[in-house]
């Protein structure tokens, strides 16, 4: 039997805020579900080639899992729910219909940048976590 193939989680590196959640999924994803690509890089696009979504206008963090794309307050739910500790309980938010969820969620993004700040280039990761990043390491995304 095949070993599932990893979920990839595409991120805005200069966002300060989802760099930071980044981070926190390295943290308590013991088992290594995720690889993670900035927007804008080579995985990035080659994913969401052909679906429509414009990387340039992107908001959203956007998870690709089993196939399927996620967005926004769906995609950090299903994150959640994959996570070590408590944190997959938060997955019972799901029951709150989507576009609720989502408002809070777009509120947040588009204070982001306001809030969190932004960087001038790339977030970098930790050497020991470079294998999980698929574009590999660079500050130019």
């Amino acid at each position: 039997m095949d070993a599932p193939l990893p979920s990839i989680l595409l991120f805005d590196g200069h966002c300060n805020l989802c760099s930071g959640t980044v981070r926190f999924i390295l943290k308590r994803d013991r088992k290594r579900r995720f690889r993670y690509a900035p927007l804008g890089g080579p995985s990035s696009v080659a994913l969401l080639a052909g679906t429509g979504l414009d990387i340039r206008h992107m908001d959203s963090f956007v998870l690709s899992q089993d196939g399927e794309l996620w967005q926004r307050s769906t995609a950090a739910l299903r994150i959640a729910r994959q996570l070590d500790g408590a944190w997959p309980i938060l997955y019972a938010f799901i029951i709150v219909p989507r576009p609720v969820r989502d408002a809070v969620y777009d509120f947040i993004s588009r204070n982001r940048y306001r809030w969190f700040g932004k960087r001038e280039t790339c977030w970098l990761p930790r050497k020991e976590w470079e294998p999980l990043f698929p574009d590999g390491i660079s500050t130019t995304y």
